[in-house]
């Protein structure tokens, strides 16, 4: 690998610039941040402050290089500042940056959506993930006539009020039980059950089965960690939604696209009520969806009452970036190279570990990665939530010296694009092996 690939600054001040970044946007923004985990609160340090991005990399304001396996948080399947992508938007907004009226780049993404997705008839594009699924559950209610929903501990599905039960990630990473600020009254209704526990599922039915409007799960949960659903856990809750009368919806917002071609419900092959988007379908920008039947999604405003709108959805310059990432995820070759990544570099983790003597569980689906620094492979948020005695802490700070940027939190899942190359891999698992190796001593 040429040796100036990956250089970081050796000095102790290598985050100079980033510390007084910092300390000025404490200054102005509440924990100087505009979302928790960017912090580092779970990791300690200073947070990194990003100056660009290309292709598998970014660098930060004091021009350190990172191999970047968080890629803003999932959309960025495709890798920073794809040419493609950036030409796409790019003349999106030499043609205006927002009307407020149809354009056919709308109904362009949503051709691409129903096209590729088994059981999607109708979208709806909304700006943000939270959005998308608390319209979903909005319509799931209306068209059943029914309040309650039931949700999974440690399963994240954006910060709306009846959502901030057991949440995961952030929450979770902050130590937070749910939130100050949400009403009793909002999460009344709100039922919560364990990941993988078909039959914790099925006694809330026995007791509320009359009154639960949906299911809503991420098919492989990214927010507790990266947990993979069991066998048959999916098909499970389709087959009790559909006994009681209720919707299940599939939280697609981070596996759209990236857990299959076609997201997981055509790698599982579920045949979901609703499905909620975000990430990949906005190729980097805000822009969601919730999806799903014609006849549920038809009671949307305006060709229905239930009402739900916004200034800025379906924005051009959002559509076109997510066009053209969609655009290029088909083209042959390009989905299954990252995939290939993400296999390839979970395999070298555990490995590593393994030669280490370090508890080190790494598993992938598709684009998606995880890493627990534990004993037995985790199925719940129960197991996730166990303390590692600072083992990712240490391990997140090491890879971070070396010029790999994982997730500052345990409690987040890893992702790969189609820009990682093996060369990526080879340099992420020596560094893995180093790191790892030093830990020894006190981490096993």
């Amino acid at each position: 690998m040429p040796s100036d690939v990956h250089q970081t600054q050796t000095s102790v001040s290598m985050f100079d610039r980033s510390s007084d970044a910092y300390d000025a946007a404490l200054a102005v923004m509440p924990g100087g941040v505009n979302s928790p985990v960017r912090a580092f609160h779970a990791v300690g340090g200073t947070p990194v402050f990003v100056d660009s991005g290309s292709g598998s990399r970014f660098m930060d304001v004091d021009g350190n290089s990172y191999i970047d396996y968080v890629l803003s948080w999932g959309p960025l399947i495709l890798g920073h500042a794809h040419p493609k992508v950036v030409e796409a938007t790019v003349a999106a907004l030499r043609k205006g940056t927002s009307f407020g009226a149809p354009t056919i780049a709308e109904t362009r993404l949503a051709e691409i959506i129903v096209s590729r997705v088994p059981s999607i008839e109708l979208v709806r594009l909304v700006n943000s993930g939270t959005e998308a699924t608390m319209s979903a559950l909005r319509l799931a209610r209306a068209a059943t006539g029914r309040n309650r929903i039931v949700k999974f501990a440690g399963c994240y599905h954006g910060h709306a009020d009846m959502l901030l039960v057991q949440a995961g990630s952030g929450v979770a990473t902050l130590g937070l039980p749910d939130s100050p600020g949400v009403p009793r009254g909002a999460t009344q209704d709100t039922l919560v059950a364990a990941y993988n526990d078909l039959a914790g599922v099925q006694a809330l039915f026995d007791d509320h089965g009359d009154d639960i409007a949906a299911v809503i799960v991420e098919p492989v949960a990214g927010n507790m960690g990266m947990v993979a659903p069991k066998d048959g856990f999916l098909r499970g809750l389709r087959s009790i939604t559909s006994k009681h009368g209720a919707l299940l919806i599939l939280d697609e917002v981070m596996t759209g696209f990236r857990v299959a071609p076609a997201g997981a419900v055509e790698l599982f092959g579920i045949d979901p009520d609703l499905v909620t988007f975000g990430k990949v379908v906005g190729g980097g920008f805000p822009l969601a969806a919730y999806a799903g039947k014609r006849e549920i999604m038809e009671h949307v405003a305006p060709a229905g009452s239930m009402y739900q709108a916004g200034t800025l959805s379906g924005n051009p310059v959002a559509t076109a970036a997510g066009i053209a990432t969609l655009e290029v995820l088909e083209e042959d070759g390009v989905w299954d190279t990252a995939a290939q990544r993400a296999t390839s570099l979970i395999s070298g983790l555990n490995a590593a570990g393994r030669e280490a003597g370090v508890l080190l569980q790494a598993a992938s689906v598709g684009t998606m990665a995880g890493i627990f620094f534990k004993k037995e492979p985790v199925t719940n948020y129960e197991q996730s939530a166990v303390d590692d005695a600072g083992r990712y802490t240490s391990f997140f700070q090491g890879m971070l010296h070396k010029g790999v940027y994982l997730a500052p939190s345990r409690f987040e899942a890893l992702f790969l694009s189609s820009a990682h190359t093996e060369d990526d891999i080879e340099f992420t698992v020596e560094a893995a092996a180093e790191v790892l190796s030093g830990m020894a001593g006190t981490h096993r």
